[in-house]
């Protein structure tokens, strides 16, 4: 199995990337729009305190855990709103310290998580990897949202090489989730990491194929960027489609960003 200690560190890092990005925003900054429409930066951050609490919840007590998956049965088109919208009510000050002790406490808790655990999630059980995974993904894109609001640009580091892997791993439940067989075929990923070097999967020989910018691969996957503006290529008609419908988070299909320079 693998060891999963270095996606904990690369998560602590991008929540401290972010941490440092809100810190001393002032009142009106944590009220600013992001781009998913309705959120506040206060929201963004809120969402992830909130999934930070219930990831922590699947670790340490899965009893618990069951209840909240309970409350997300019976609202299921609400519950992710709701958690950050209740969170985006607090005062800054103590969201920032809610957020900041909950990540703590899930990094310590999955730092000490047996080998070969499983922890109930909403979707299929995730070994400690998977859910260090999983939320460095959300720290990343939500943290780009944040970014946007604020008007900052937030160079990519390496660090993304998780969510890479997580985006390829995800190709099947891409096309499940929107009906459609997975092809039987492996397809090959070429990407550039933004330290220059080539990340690739499957086989060399594939006939279908994927190549471009790690970057812009994690932007797709998170539903961060319209594909047309981005400079992934794609051969074959399968690796075309999956393009299109690419994502790397559970949950029904998102609805995704509209290209630059268009309404939506």
């Amino acid at each position: 199995m693998a060891d999963p200690t270095p996606v904990i560190d690369d998560l602590c890092a991008e929540s401290d990337e972010l941490d440092l990005l809100v810190a001393e925003l002032s009142a009106e900054q944590w009220a600013l729009a992001t781009p998913a429409p309705g959120w506040t930066v206060a929201h963004q951050i809120a969402h992830l305190a909130w999934t930070d609490h219930s990831s922590l919840l699947a670790v340490t007590d899965p009893k618990a855990f069951s209840r909240e998956v309970e409350k997300a049965l019976a609202a299921p088109g609400d519950f992710v709103d709701n958690g950050a919208e209740e969170g985006a009510g607090k005062p800054p000050a103590r969201l920032l310290a809610y957020w900041r002790a909950g990540r703590e406490d899930l990094a310590e808790a999955l730092r000490n998580a047996p080998e070969e655990a499983r922890f109930p999630w909403y979707g299929p059980p995730m070994s400690t990897a998977s859910m260090a995974t999983a939320r460095l993904m959300e720290t990343w894109a939500h943290g780009l949202d944040v970014a946007d609001a604020l008007g900052v640009s937030r160079a990519p580091t390496d660090r993304i090489r998780h969510i890479v892997r997580l985006g390829v791993r995800t190709r099947d439940f891409s096309f499940g989730v929107h009906a459609l067989t997975p092809p039987f075929e492996e397809f090959r990923v070429e990407l550039t990491a933004p330290s220059g070097a080539l990340w690739a999967y499957g086989p060399e020989d594939a006939a279908d194929r994927v190549t471009g910018p790690a970057f812009d691969f994690c932007l797709l996957v998170t539903q961060r960027a319209h594909r047309a503006d981005l400079a992934l290529t794609a051969a074959g008609e399968n690796a075309d489609r999956w393009l299109d419908i690419a994502q790397a988070f559970a949950g029904p299909p998102g609805k995704g960003r509209a290209p630059k320079g268009t309404a939506g």
